[in-house]
């Protein structure tokens, strides 16, 4: 009788778990069955549900109580607490099973070639993320010095980073945030915040449901320049195909004929200015320089040689995640994607032999959690095809056992799906003595800890 098929994904946010939930509902999981085993680097499961989701998001993180389901099959174990290819490597995933997904993500910010980047007070956008959801592997302080700031970018991050700086500590208490957030952030001198875009209103690329609730806090202004409304014809035409174009641009449109209130804390919208330089003083940011633009008929914008200095304290990248680079295979530097055909990895011009991709690290950081669900059911089904077509040579240890052995043998402090369940009560004991849903531990030794690890 053939023995179930062992997969191994590298990964345990969304994206690995859409692609063991595709597995689980393959006809391979009936016959001759799937074995799948989760490899996650930080001690607790969900990546960039946990630590990539603003803390005032808990719709978003509802998605969570969705790949419960999937872990708690009895076909999948989780392997928390465990790096790849510090813990782990290729080679004895190979050893271990019969094909391997890397679901790694993207949690650095992309590189910005900006004049003053380097500056003390500049700051990329994933880093001050990772620090309000807690990151065990940031700092634990941020400077929250300056009382002007600019956001640089027009999608969510941007709106995330921008609504974090201008909402009061206080108003944040309500959420998961841990202790040292919210003590950091009751230091925050924010009172207006920036944000820029190169391009118009009708190509921001904000969600519409996020952009209205930067509008619903009772501190907070949002402030819209009716003279950066405008449109030419492939902004017409886009406001015309794309229903969310079309909303966000109406928002905007709303924004900037109303009167300015009284909220203390305001949030500009910026459009068709384009960064050209972080200003600085004393190694420290003290401006940003941008230059207008002005629509080209087609959607995309051109200098207008007119620059404005802009008086803020610190500059906030949101211009894109990047993945990081995994070891034994190929890397695109620009797209910062593993090159891949369908979740196949190609090297050298052929697939690599049993070792596939899905989520951002194969499509780039573009889109939201749920298309996510598409990558790993086309990387799951080449991964069965292979499989059927005895195309995948086959795991020389394929004893479940083999891998906990290795990990023991080798001090791994492993978290498992049962470890979870402990930290997560005691987050959520936490949160009960607060009147909140939970209360996000911070410390990696204290995930453990609570872990039972």
């Amino acid at each position: 009788m053939p023995r179930p098929i062992r997969v191994a994904i590298v990964g345990a946010g969304p994206a690995g778990i859409y692609a063991a939930d595709a597995l689980l509902k393959s006809d391979a999981a009936r016959d001759p069955g799937v074995s799948i085993d989760l490899f996650e680097r930080m001690p607790a499961p969900f990546g960039l549900i946990r630590y990539g989701v603003a803390p005032d998001h808990p719709r978003i993180k509802g998605i969570v109580s969705a790949l419960h389901q999937v872990l708690d099959k009895p076909q999948v174990r989780l392997f928390g607490n465990v790096d790849y290819p510090g813990d782990i490597t290729l080679d004895d995933l190979h050893r271990f099973y019969d094909a391997v997904v890397f679901a790694t993500g993207a949690m650095a910010d992309r590189a910005l070639d900006l004049p003053g980047v380097g500056l003390d007070g500049s700051f990329g956008a994933a880093d001050f993320v990772s620090w309000y959801d807690g990151h065990p592997d940031v700092p634990r302080t941020w400077p929250l010095e300056a009382e002007k700031v600019a956001v640089l970018g027009v999608g969510n991050v941007a709106l995330d980073v921008a609504r974090i700086l201008a909402k009061t500590a206080d108003e944040l208490l309500r959420t998961e945030i841990p202790p040292n957030v919210h003590a950091g952030l009751q230091r925050n001198k924010a009172l207006e915040v920036h944000i820029f875009g190169r391009r118009g209103p009708a190509q921001a690329k904000f969600s519409p449901m996020e952009l209205r609730e930067l509008d619903h806090s009772p501190t907070i202004e949002v402030v819209v320049d009716p003279e950066d409304i405008d449109y030419d014809d492939g902004s017409i035409a886009e406001r015309r195909s794309n229903k969310q174009a079309h909303m966000v641009a109406s928002t905007l449109e709303n924004w900037a004929i109303r009167d300015i209130g009284t909220r203390p804390h305001k949030v500009y919208l910026h459009f068709f200015e384009s960064p050209e330089e972080i200003l600085g003083a004393a190694g420290h940011v003290v401006g940003l320089r941008t230059e207008r633009t002005q629509l080209d008929g087609t959607g995309n914008v051109r200098g207008t040689g007119r620059f404005t200095d802009w008086d803020v304290q610190a500059v906030y990248r949101a211009v894109g995640y990047y993945s990081d680079e995994l070891p034994k295979l190929p890397f695109d530097l620009v797209s910062g994607t593993v090159p891949n055909q369908a979740g196949r990895v190609l090297a050298a011009d052929s697939h690599q032999t049993a070792v596939y991709v899905t989520g951002w690290i194969k499509r780039g950081p573009v889109g939201l959690i749920g298309h996510t669900k598409g990558d790993a059911n086309e990387t799951v089904a080449c991964l069965l095809d292979d499989h059927t077509s005895g195309r995948l040579p086959g795991a020389a240890a394929p004893d479940p056992d083999a891998v906990t052995a290795v990990l023991r043998e080798r001090g791994i402090r492993y978290t498992t799906w049962g470890g979870w369940h402990q930290l997560d009560a005691h987050e959520r004991a936490l949160g009960a003595a607060q009147d909140r849903e939970r209360v996000k531990v911070v410390e990696r030794e204290d995930m453990l800890r609570h872990s039972g690890t």
